[in-house]
């Protein structure tokens, strides 16, 4: 969000900008102290005035919204954690009201998402390479860059607090560099700093890297996945922008458990996508009874899309539904204590959204769910998920999704294997994800992509129905994997998940189909780029 009127209000003016340090202070009687980057005592003489205040006359307090989002990238940075996590537990501990948290959300967010480009900025105004300096000191710079660069605060309030941050919180010592630095940052707007930085530039990827602070890979990777499913090429400067923008919070309601009612009184607004659905402009959802109850959830549309896809793809019927059902039990062990109902399987399920919501379908429709997750801890958040769906629906299996289809074999109806993926589908929601990843990670997931889609394929009974699913568009991850199945089995056949993800949703018509799979795009339909394959195997 901008931060228009924080200037009156104290949040990045200059009424909370002030100095706390005393103009004109001096040692020993003598002119005042100015201080080298490294914190030593300079030559003594005339002062000049770059900024409203020198470094040693401003406050020397963290702001509680600007040490928030700090917090936030040191802990991304040190701790290699993901900030959509840490940020709410941040937001809580310091007690932020919803202006502030907004404020201090779209720092830590835009300084992590733009962090390719503010470091190329940086790298113009610091005179040593940015690996050199203290990550505490980088991280403090970025966010300062962002107040400067991309956010409605007064270039003195932004110096001013980020100076009084870094003494907060780091020390004296690299006030004087902050600030000398984002003085230089501050002298030129961003357009005028992007020109500067592509000036010469050829390479369309290079430029667009910069521009839309994306790494270069991503930018050709993003490329090929629109041609790769039916998109034309050109589309990739909305979806770089897309993946830009501030997200909007998805709610889901867990269907015949849960409400939207709650979430609609505090000013969400009904999804236009899907059923069930509800749009947050976003604070603390956790202060909302039905979502501590577990029976409304934070989830992206895209996944509450593929999910409702998995439940409505139309089956063929058992070859077993003739048998008794003595045979019908023995035939099929994912069924449990339901052998007359469907046995569903999410062989991927950690940490529990998509196994809550199909646990509520299944609960709807007579049917059961088996949710596995090889990690124990993570085993536990699909418990606590699932804590709100009758406990006789579902139960939870902690192993290796690889061994469910031998230990398993076609004894479930429905199977949805969302695989571990690298994740280029949600920039958006994860905006220091795009500067982990690298190509080597697609290479090192598709042999695990492709050995848990053969496990589901020998889970699910002939006639039953797998939803081969990821949070990437890139064709290594959807449509290769999804072709290498194909081509080794006779009895398999791909059904047509545009058509279905019309059917669940509100209105049809998404465009996601082709040639028979579905990719979702934030630019088009303002969700996660959910990939589906519906994947039938032959009676």
């Amino acid at each position: 969000m901008s931060d228009s009127g924080k200037s009156g209000s104290g949040q990045g003016g200059s009424s909370r900008g002030s100095g706390a340090g005393g103009a004109g202070q001096r040692r020993g009687g003598g002119g005042p102290s100015r201080r080298n980057a490294q914190g030593r005592e300079r030559n003594r003489g005339p002062r000049r005035s770059f900024t409203e205040n020198a470094p040693s006359q401003r406050t020397r307090r963290a702001d509680p919204a600007r040490l928030v989002a700090f917090e936030v990238l040191r802990a991304v940075a040190g701790e290699d954690a993901y900030a959509n996590l840490v940020l709410p537990a941040r937001i809580r501990q310091h007690g932020l009201d919803r202006r502030d948290a907004g404020f201090a959300t779209e720092l830590s967010y835009g300084a992590l998402r733009s962090q390719g480009t503010y470091d190329a900025i940086l790298a113009r105004c610091v005179d040593r390479p940015l690996e050199k300096l203290d990550p505490a000191v980088l991280d403090a710079l970025r966010l300062g860059v962002h107040q400067l660069l991309a956010m409605r605060v007064p270039a003195h309030a932004a110096l001013d607090q980020t100076v009084g941050l870094a003494r907060a919180v780091i020390g004296a010592g690299p006030s004087a560099l902050i600030n000398a630095v984002l003085r230089k940052v501050a002298a030129r707007g961003l357009d005028e700093w992007l020109a500067e930085l592509v000036a010469g530039e050829q390479d369309e990827n290079k430029v667009a890297a910069i521009r839309y602070a994306h790494p270069e890979w991503i930018v050709r990777a993003l490329r090929q996945s629109l041609v790769a499913h039916g998109r034309p090429v050109s589309e990739i400067t909305e979806l770089l922008e897309a993946d830009n923008a501030a997200p909007v919070v998805n709610l889901v309601a867990l269907p015949g458990l849960g409400s939207l009612d709650e979430a609609l009184e505090s000013g969400a607004v009904p999804g236009e996508l899907v059923e069930g659905s509800a749009l947050s402009s976003g604070g603390d959802l956790g202060r909302l009874e039905s979502v501590r109850s577990g029976t409304t959830r934070v989830q992206d549309v895209g996944s509450q899309l593929v999910a409702r896809a998995l439940a409505a793809a139309t089956l063929e019927a058992a070859d077993f539904e003739a048998a008794d059902a003595g045979t019908a039990d023995a035939a099929r062990p994912g069924a449990g204590n339901n052998p007359a109902g469907e046995a569903w399987l999410d062989l991927c399920a950690g940490p529990g959204g998509k196994a809550a919501l199909l646990g509520a379908l299944a609960n709807e429709r007579g049917a059961t769910l088996l949710a596995n997750e090889p990690a124990p801890h993570r085993a536990k958040l699909v418990s606590q998920a699932l804590s709100a769906v009758p406990s006789d629906v579902w139960s939870v299996r902690t192993g290796d999704g690889r061994e469910v289809g031998s230990e398993q074999p076609a004894a479930f109806d429905r199977v949805l294997v969302d695989v571990p993926c690298s994740g280029l589908g949600a920039l958006r929601r994860r905006p220091e994800s795009r500067w982990r990843r690298s190509p080597k990670d697609l290479a090192d997931l598709g042999p695990l992509q492709r050995e848990l889609l053969n496990s589901a394929l020998a889970a699910v009974r002939p006639g039953g129905v797998v939803a081969y699913v990821t949070c990437s568009p890139h064709p290594a991850e959807t449509t290769a994997v999804v072709s290498d199945a194909l081509r080794k089995r006779e009895d398999l056949e791909l059904l047509d998940a545009g058509s279905v993800l019309d059917a669940v949703s509100l209105g049809g018509g998404l465009e996601a189909g082709h040639e028979k799979t579905a990719q979702l795009w934030p630019h088009v339909h303002s969700t996660d780029a959910m990939f589906l394959a519906l994947i039938r195997r032959k009676r």
